[in-house]
Formats: structure tokens, sequence, C-alpha cells
């Protein structure tokens, strides 16, 4: 099994930034992994991932260009660099590992998940 764990979120003003990291304990079930954010009253939605290995690398329009997602295999953690943060960025931010797409779809399915952390700006 394996534990992904989120650290980084904050409160910051329009146009800062900052940086997600996401420790997972088992780099068995590393090789897809992604995040998410989940804003109050709307559904979960993935916003950048590392597919295949990293081999595949997925970011959402809302965020491409701003934000940068990595790992560092020599420390189990994958980061998630987050610049000019918008109001509608404030959400809570999720990892997830062990993904996979099912035969036809065009979204990736996860397996395991941290617990969140908060990222709120301000206007």
């Amino acid at each position: 099994q394996v534990e992904f764990v989120e650290s980084g979120g904050g409160s910051v003003q329009t146009g800062g930034s900052l940086q997600l990291s996401c420790h997972y304990t088992n780099p068995g079930y590393a090789y897809c992994m992604g995040w998410f954010r989940q804003a109050p009253g709307k559904e979960r939605e993935e916003i950048a991932g590392l597919h295949d290995g990293g081999g595949s690398i997925y970011y959402d329009d809302s965020v491409r260009g701003r934000f940068t997602i990595s790992r560092d295999t020599t420390r189990n953690t994958m980061y998630l660099q987050m610049n000019d943060l918008r109001p509608e960025d404030t959400a809570m931010y999720y990892c997830a590992g062990d993904c996979w797409r099912p035969r036809g779809a065009t979204r990736y399915s996860y397996n395991f998940w941290g617990h969140g952390t908060q990222v709120t700006v301000s206007s």
C-alpha cells in the first residue's frame, strides 16, 4: 500500500505563488500521479498529471502556463509550482497516484489519494 501526504498550502494574494508538495511512501504506486483540486460546490478535477511514468504530462487549460508539475524520485515527492495565482484557484488541492486510463476513456482513474491541502487566494 501507499500513503500520499500533501503540504505547502496557504493563503496568498492575487499574483502570488505557492509550491505544493506530495510525499509518497511507496514509489511502486507513483508511476502515474496527478494533482486535483476541488472548490466549494464544484466537482474535483484533475489539473495536472504525470502519466505513463512522467512520459506524458497533462495540464488543464485553467492552469496551463501558470502551474508546473514535477517529481523528485530521490525524495519520493511530487511538486506543483503555482504562479500567478488567482481567486478562482482557491480550492482544496489533492495529490493522487496509481492511476490508469480505462479503455475508451479520456480521463485517468486513481486508486490512492491524499487528504488535501487548502489554497486560498484573495483579491
